[in-house]
């Protein structure tokens, strides 16, 4: 399969991509940086980050018309924004074509290129086609924003989000397009293309800026174990609400515990399962080399 990226109406130059989708080869991995700002990790991320493969489900799951996935919501509010890895994500201010705002999240992959979900850039029915703009505030605490703040108006997705949308929920995934640097001052997430057999039951960690709480000024957290996994999505036992699409959904690889590499993009909760699956989980298109492609084009743009 080849996707091509398409741009908003202020164009960056298309490009396409050719290799295939294969999700049994060995993976493949681009590493993060920590940023300039201060690197001590914060005790957040020594208390609640998960690492590894766990064979067993952590809790029986409960209703399967919630996006909390249990009767308790088990997502911590996240306190030290400002330190790594939780300074790398974005609370994003989406403004519609007619001036309605939104809330999504999206995750810093270059200095100047935020990764998010395809439905925060380009949706006709909400945003009346491409977002009018979108502001990126990265570790934002309620009014507080320690690294600042950007605005854009210019967005890439591929042909096939952009073709289908609603019908092409394996596909959805964006990038916005900074002219600032923020990405140098809180770091970048790492990218990891993994093959079937490592994600399963591997434990992953989202965290985002959701509607409930917060109203997309809070960010909240959440780890658990991968319970599915189709050929382009990764399903996954953690609780989410509307806002935090676009989140990242990551895992550290070989016991390494200071590069966290996405692994997939959160955008979907427990209505977006197929029903063949028969698992109760929140869902996100997965890296594979193909998105990685695309990725790397949207990153090369965003790096000085």
């Amino acid at each position: 399969m080849a996707l091509k990226s398409v741009d908003s109406p202020e164009p960056l130059g298309p490009f396409e991509s050719n290799r295939e989708t294969a999700t049994s080869k060995p993976r493949d991995v681009i590493g993060g940086t920590v940023g300039e700002a201060d690197a001590a990790p914060s005790r957040a991320s020594k208390r609640f980050l998960v690492r590894g493969t766990r064979g067993e489900p952590l809790r029986k799951p409960a209703s399967v018309f919630e996006s909390l996935l249990t009767d308790v919501d088990r997502r911590k509010q996240i306190l030290e924004t400002e330190l790594t890895p939780w300074r790398m994500i974005c609370a994003l201010e989406i403004t519609s074509q007619n001036g309605s705002t939104y809330t999504g999240t999206g995750w810093f992959a270059a200095p100047r290129t935020v990764i998010t979900a395809g439905h925060c850039v380009f949706d006709p029915v909400e945003l009346g086609g491409w977002a009018k703009s979108i502001k990126v505030i990265p570790g934002r605490d309620d009014d507080d924003e320690p690294f600042g703040s950007a605005k854009s108006a210019r967005f890439s997705t591929t042909d096939t989000w952009l073709a289908t949308q609603a019908e092409a929920p394996d596909f959805d995934y964006a990038a916005i397009h900074l002219d600032a640097d923020l990405g140098s001052k809180v770091g970048t997430f790492g990218i990891g293309v993994l093959p079937d057999a490592e994600l399963s039951s591997r434990l992953v960690n989202v965290s985002g800026y959701p509607v409930s709480p917060g109203n997309g000024r809070q960010q909240y957290f959440h780890a658990n174990r991968v319970k599915a996994v189709t050929p382009r999505r990764v399903f996954y036992d953690v609780d989410t609400i509307g806002g935090q699409s676009g989140s990242p959904v990551w895992a550290y690889l070989d016991g390494n515990s200071e590069v966290p590499t996405v692994v997939a993009i959160h955008a979907y909760g427990v209505g977006g399962v197929p029903a063949n699956l028969h698992v109760v989980a929140n869902s996100g298109p997965r890296i594979l080399p193909d998105v990685m492609d695309v990725l790397k084009g949207w990153i090369k743009r965003g790096t000085p």
